[in-house]
């Protein structure tokens, strides 16, 4: 049960991380978007590629990494987990709650669906994820996850000895 409450912090993580980036509009994330959409953007002067850059590390740091180390710590501290299998279960599981949301709230729901990630003069480019990148992304999360995991727990397992 611990672990279902940890997957579901990571999501709010995760949400946090991209309601703080579209707060000053979606262009701040376009990083997330095809190249087609970044190259309009910095066509547009909507925003030019150093601050793309510079935006897509500040996600990484402040989103992605903090997201990451939860689930270390979690996993790992707060669980007491030990055993290649005990660890690599309940991170995958971890990641693999918060992908699921990733996948279906955030890119089918909030990106495709609704106006809050609409960057505008880009509107004919969408949808922003189209089906190749979402099957992509589908195959990134059920096969990258759980090799994330096992990565994870081979790195701490070196740490914590």
């Amino acid at each position: 049960m611990l672990v279902i409450f940890e997957g579901l912090v990571c999501c709010f993580i995760v949400l946090l991380s991209c309601v703080y980036g579209i707060a000053n509009g979606a262009v701040n994330m376009v990083f997330f978007y095809d190249e087609e959409v970044q190259r309009r953007c910095i066509d547009l002067g909507l925003i030019d590629e150093s601050t793309i850059t510079r935006n897509k590390n500040l996600f990484m740091y402040l989103g992605i990494l903090p997201y990451f180390v939860f689930v270390i710590i979690s996993v790992f501290f707060i669980n007491k987990a030990r055993g290649f299998w005990e660890c690599f279960i309940q991170m995958t599981a971890i990641l693999l709650i918060e992908g699921f949301f990733d996948r279906l709230f955030i890119d089918w729901y909030w990106v495709n669906h609704t106006k809050a990630w609409i960057i505008p003069g880009t509107e004919d480019l969408r949808p922003y994820i189209n089906k190749k990148a979402f099957i992509n992304k589908w195959i990134g999360t059920l096969v990258g996850f759980p090799l994330i995991s096992a990565i994870i727990y081979f790195i701490m397992n070196l740490i914590l000895k």
